[in-house]
């Protein structure tokens, strides 16, 4: 994955993916489950050629976004191993 960091300050940063907005979905929903971050939205200029920029504010965004990737990740690793499980 490739992320661009268009603006970064002490308390917000703005960056964009090559990713579709279902990944950033999913991270900003994340998000708001950290009392630390202020502001989490999503924003694509065009839906067919755009690349959706993520804007996080508060306390310290890259470890608000960092602790949200892990979160999700444990998530799915549980999810995938309860597909696993039901399956065999």
């Amino acid at each position: 994955m490739e992320i661009n960091v268009i603006e970064e300050k002490k308390d917000k940063i703005v960056f964009e993916v090559n990713e579709g907005v279902g990944f950033l979905n999913a991270v900003k929903a994340e998000m708001w489950n950290d009392k630390d971050v202020k502001a989490a939205t999503i924003f694509v200029k065009h839906p067919l050629v755009g690349r959706p920029r993520m804007t996080v504010e508060g306390d310290d965004p890259r470890k608000a976004i960092a602790s949200a990737c892990q979160r999700l990740k444990k998530a799915n690793e549980k999810l995938a191993a309860e597909v696993k499980k039901e399956i065999k």
